[in-house]
């Protein structure tokens, strides 16, 4: 099962999903605060439930 890892970085907190076998798939920016990050999360969640494919073609 893919999972959403927040994690302490330099100058805030990140955050970093990971697919069911470990592999990282996606990363977020830095934020000021581990709220921040966990909101970043869920705005990821939020906006992927209704996001479509689109195949963009190379000129």
């Amino acid at each position: 099962m893919a999972k959403f890892e927040v994690y302490k970085s330099k100058n805030g907190y990140r955050w970093r999903l990971k697919a069911g076998n470990g592999e990282v798939v996606a990363t977020g920016e830095e934020y000021t605060t581990k709220d921040g990050a966990i909101k970043g999360c869920e705005a990821v969640i939020r906006a992927a439930t209704s996001a479509e494919i689109v195949e963009i073609k190379e000129v």
